[in-house]
């Protein structure tokens, strides 16, 4: 068949005609070949608006392969069984190699849509409504997680093995391994309040990469639209920094009452031992102080059994308690969070640590940054619920 680019188009930017061209595209429905006349201007080069309608100008598969490769690129099989996988259900064959540029390859095509805010998300204020004529509130949570990395060492054993280019083959470039085995990759979260509707991202950066993917994000969701927007996180001073610096519009920062609760069972354990029935009464006492009474009763009591005590690991471990919780005072109100009815908990936040590593973190798997942040860039797509409709809108697709 015959594609022509619309005429109107040709007539404004003058296009010429360049010849014809025959195009061969893996689809889904097998190989198909087709000629086309490609159109050409000296102003705008050459015309591949057609291609993209039918999505056939990234690589030599169709979207919907693309999106099948996608789909078993994030499972936790693996390339190579994915590859398998693909043949025997769809009947595409595809080496794991190939499979593994192609998902990477639209993995990072992702990570540059949502760097230009052109993937719009499901999570909205219209949708993230406590009630059907209440308030919308929206959570907003960030975490980093641990990913295993190739190190230098083990990458020069591959060199080794794989030997020396033969003339005329084609190598895969093989980029510096990782200084360290693991890597800390960050996860940003934003999330209604029964987590039905939800935006997820993650970025191999720093904390200030982090912090402009949040504020980017934050753009993208239209943050300020909601009438409430509460952020759950650790007590980690970079995460606190970066939501004040990139996301001032929240109405409140609650650290995590799990975190808090840690703290305060570690400190317990020090000075009554592990496992005694003092300690935990002491704990389970603290605890029910601050999720009923406030924050307040807790530094009192901290205080005084600081006083009384004398061994000077525990009076130590007491210390940093009380300094813990005194910079993190306006956090841990957790009466009044309780009283608004929001959440304590960031457990959606620390769910989605563990799915969107899950693909990263099989037996063996080591990963380049890469290689690693664009599935973890399709993995966030998908549990952000916005797979359909990025794979159907054709131009993003393609």
């Amino acid at each position: 068949m015959r594609l022509f680019p619309p005429r109107k188009n040709q007539k404004k930017k003058k296009y010429r005609h360049k010849g014809r061209q025959k195009v061969s595209r893996d689809t889904v429905n097998g190989n198909i070949c087709f000629e086309r006349i490609r159109w050409w201007s000296a102003e705008h080069g050459s015309d591949d608006s057609v291609d993209r309608l039918i999505g056939a100008v990234a690589d030599t598969v169709s979207v919907g392969v693309r999106q099948m490769c996608c789909r078993v690129a994030i499972s936790q099989h693996g390339f190579r069984k994915g590859a398998e996988h693909l043949y025997n259900l769809a009947q595409i064959k595809i080496s794991p190699e190939r499979l593994r540029t192609i998902s990477q390859s639209q993995g990072q095509r992702v990570l540059l849509l949502q760097s230009k805010g052109c993937i719009e998300p499901e999570l909205n204020a219209r949708n993230s409504k406590i009630a059907p004529d209440g308030l919308s509130r929206v959570y907003t949570g960030v975490d980093g997680v641990m990913v295993p990395m190739i190190t230098e060492a083990e990458k020069q054993k591959r060199r080794e093995k794989r030997g020396p280019k033969v003339k005329g083959s084609r190598h895969r470039r093989m980029r510096k391994g990782a200084d360290n085995a693991y890597k800390e990759f960050k996860i940003a979260t934003f999330y209604d309040e029964s987590n039905e509707h939800r935006h997820v991202v993650a970025t191999a950066g720093d904390h200030k990469a982090l912090g402009k993917l949040v504020r980017r994000q934050a753009g993208s969701v239209k943050l300020n639209e909601f009438d409430e927007k509460v952020a759950i996180a650790d007590g980690a001073g970079w995460i606190h920094r970066q939501l004040q610096i990139n996301v001032p519009m929240l109405d409140a920062f609650i650290l995590d009452f799990y975190h808090f609760s840690e703290h305060v069972w570690e400190a317990a354990n020090q000075c009554f031992g592990v496992k005694s029935d003092d300690g935990k009464k002491f704990a389970e006492d603290l605890l029910h102080i601050a999720r009923h009474k406030g924050i307040g009763g807790v530094l009192v009591k901290l205080e005084q059994l600081r006083k009384d005590v004398r061994s000077p690991n525990k009076r130590k471990a007491l210390r940093e308690l009380l300094n813990y919780i005194a910079k993190r005072a306006s956090q841990c109100d957790y009466p009044c969070f309780r009283e608004k009815g929001w959440q304590i908990g960031s457990g959606p936040t620390e769910a989605m640590c563990k799915v969107l590593t899950y693909r990263l973190k099989g037996a063996g798997m080591r990963w380049d940054r890469q290689g690693a942040e664009p599935i973890m860039a399709l993995v966030a797509l998908e549990q952000s619920n916005i797979w359909n409709t990025y794979w159907n809108s054709p131009k993003k697709a393609a």
